[in-house]
C-alpha cells in the first residue's frame, strides 16, 4: 500500500518513495539538554516515534539520526542572547558538560517512559566539533561566508533562494529591518556558523580560526552529512524550526554541496494548554513527573496525542487527560478480554481491519482514524484471540506495550468502593448535593475524585 506524507517543502501531501527502496534515511532535531523536557517538547518525539513505527510497519529498515544539542544553541533560535548551556551552568553552578549529561539522561528516561523507539544513531554536538569544522571550511571555500571581528556569517544573499520552507523574502526583510538590526550582518537573514569564544566562555575548541564554538544550526548539517550523506529521505522537527533553524540547515547544505539535504521535511504542530500558549510565567510547562503527581502514567499522555493529527495543534487540558486515561484503561481491558476469547472470526474480517488501519497510518499518520479502527475491535461483542493478535499487531505502531500488560488488582478498600457506588447512584439520580457530600468524604480519606463523560476516576 502506498504511503503519503505532507511535505513542508512542497506544501502538499505526496507519495513517499525512499531513495533506497529497502532503507529509509531520516534525521530528527533532538533536544537542547539544558533543562527538563516538558510535554510540548515531548509531543515532537511522539510524532517522530509514530513515523518510525509506521515506516517499520510497512517493512522498511531505518537509518535514523537524532542530535543532542549540548553546545551553541542561543536563547533565541537566531543569533541572539546567551548560550542555553552556559545559562543553565550559571543557574545551577555546574559546568555545562555536567548540565548536558544530567538533562540528557533525564530526557532519555522520559522517552523510555513514553515507550518511544530510539533512533539508530544518537549524535552529540560536542562529539562532532571536528566534523563541523570541516563542514564550515568547505562552505567558506565555496564562497558563501564573510567574516567580522569575532564571527563567520553565512551570506544568504549568495543563494538562488533563501526561505524555501517559510517563503521568507530577503528583500522585504531588508526593507523592514528594525533600527536595532545587527549592523555587522550584510543581510538580516544571515546567521553565524563559527564564533570566536570570549575569554570566559566555558565551551570552546582549538580550530582553524582560534578558540571557537559552532553556530547552533551547523551541527544538524554536519552530523546529517556524516551519517546520511548529502541527500536523504526525511527531516523532522517542530514547526518552530521552519523559519530559522531548518531554513539555515538547507542554506548550509546548499553552501556545502549545492543540495537540499532532504526530500521530505515534516513538522509537528504546537501543544497548547487550556487553549493558550505554554510559558513559565503561566506556570503550565508540565513535565511527565508533574503528570504522574496528578495521577497520569506516561502512556496516558501518549493516548492523548492520538486524539489529533500531528499537523494540527492539540489542546492539553486535564479533562482531556481524564478521557485519555479512561480510554487507555478500556483498550487494555478490551485486549485482555479478547485474549481470553474462544470465538472464531472470519479471515476476511481480520484483513479488512488490517487494510483500514494501514490506510489510516499511511495517510500522513492519521492516528485518530487509526484509533477508530482499534475501538471497533475493542468493542466487538465476540471475544476472540484473533482480535487480540490483531491489537498486538497494531500495537507495533501504537506503542502501548499491550503484550506485557497485566491487569492490576483493584486496590480500593471495600468501604471506599461502597462510597463510590453510592456516589455514582446519586449522580445517576441527579442528586448533586449527595454526590458532593460523598466526594468530600472521599477527599477527606485521601482520594482524588475526577468526573468525566467516560466515568468517575477515584485514586489514592
Amino acid at each position: 500500500m502506498k504511503i503519503y506524507f505532507y511535505n513542508t517543502l512542497t506544501r502538499k501531501k505526496e507519495e513517499f518513495k525512499p531513495i533506497d527502496e529497502k532503507e529509509v534515511k531520516m534525521y530528527s532535531c533532538g533536544p537542547t539538554v539544558y533543562y527538563f523536557a516538558h510535554i510540548g517538547n515531548l509531543r515532537a518525539y511522539l510524532f517522530m516515534d509514530t513515523l518510525r513505527r509506521t515506516l517499520k510497519y510497512n517493512g522498511y529498515k531505518l537509518k535514523h539520526v537524532m542530535n543532542i544539542t549540548d553546545v551553541g544553541h542561543l536563547v533565541s533560535d537566531a543569533d541572539e542572547g546567551e548560550d542555553k548551556m552556559m545559562k543553565a551552568a550559571q543557574r545551577e553552578n555546574k559546568n555545562p558538560f555536567e548540565i548536558a549529561n544530567f538533562y540528557m539522561n533525564a530526557f532519555f528516561a522520559d522517552i523510555d517512559k513514553l515507550n518511544i523507539d530510539k533512533p539508530e544513531i544518537i549524535a552529540r554536538a560536542t562529539e562532532h566539533i571536528k566534523e563541523m569544522e570541516e563542514y564550515v571550511k568547505q562552505i567558506i571555500a565555496n564562497g558563501y561566508t564573510y567574516e567580522t571581528e569575532d564571527t563567520i556569517y553565512f551570506d544568504t544573499s549568495k543563494l538562488e533562494k533563501y526561505g524555501v520552507l517559510s517563503n521568507i523574502k530577503i528583500d522585504e526583510q531588508k526593507a523592514g529591518a528594525r533600527v536595532d538590526f545587527d549592523q555587522r550582518k550584510k543581510n538580516v537573514t544571515d546567521f553565524a556558523v563559527w564564533i570566536k569564544a570570549p575569554e570566559n566562555h566555558l565551551m570552546k575548541w582549538d580550530t582553524f580560526w582560534g578558540k571557537c564554538y559552532p553556530g547552533w544550526h551547523l551541527e544538524c548539517s554536519a552530523m546529517g552529512h556524516k551519517y546520511l550523506g548529502e541527500h536523504f529521505d526525511i527531516h523532522t522537527g517542530g514547526i518552530d524550526h521552519i523559519p530559522i533553524h531548518h531554513e539555515n540547515e538547507i542554506a548550509q547544505a546548499k553552501g556545502y554541496c549545492g543540495k537540499n539535504p532532504a526530500n521530505f521535511w515534516m513538522h509537528v504542530d504546537f501543544l497548547q494548554v487550556n487553549g493558550g500558549k505554554m510559558s513559565k510565567s503561566l506556570n503550565n510547562l508540565y513535565t511527565l513527573d508533574d503528570l504522574k503527581e496528578r495521577g497520569y502514567e506516561p502512556l496516558v499522555y501518549r493516548m492523548f496525542n492520538f486524539t489529533s493529527t500531528y499537523r494540527a495543534q492539540i489542546n492539553f487540558t486535564f479533562e482531556a487527560m481524564d478521557a485519555a486515561k479512561v480510554a487507555l484503561g478500556r483498550l487494555r481491558e478490551g485486549y485482555l478480554k479478547h485474549k481470553e476469547g474462544t470465538e472464531e472470526v472470519p479471515a476476511e474480517e481480520i484483513q479488512n481491519y488490517k487494510d483500514r488501519f494501514l490506510e489510516a497510518i499511511n495517510d500522513d499518520l492519521n492516528m485518530p482514524v487509526a484509533m477508530s479502527v482499534v475501538w471497533e475491535i475493542v468493542k466487538q461483542p465476540k471475544k476472540s484471540k484473533a482480535y487480540q493478535e490483531l491489537l498486538l499487531d497494531f500495537d507495533r505502531v501504537l506503542g502501548f506495550d499491550l503484550e506485557h500488560y497485566e491487569k492490576e488488582e483493584n486496590t480500593l478498600p471495600e468501604d471506599v468502593q461502597k462510597l463510590v457506588e453510592e456516589r455514582n447512584n446519586a449522580r445517576a439520580n441527579k442528586n448533586w448535593s449527595e454526590s458532593d457530600r460523598i466526594r468530600d468524604i472521599l477527599i477527606g480519606m485521601g482520594y482524588t475524585v475526577k468526573d468525566s463523560k467516560e466515568g468517575t476516576i477515584v485514586e489514592k
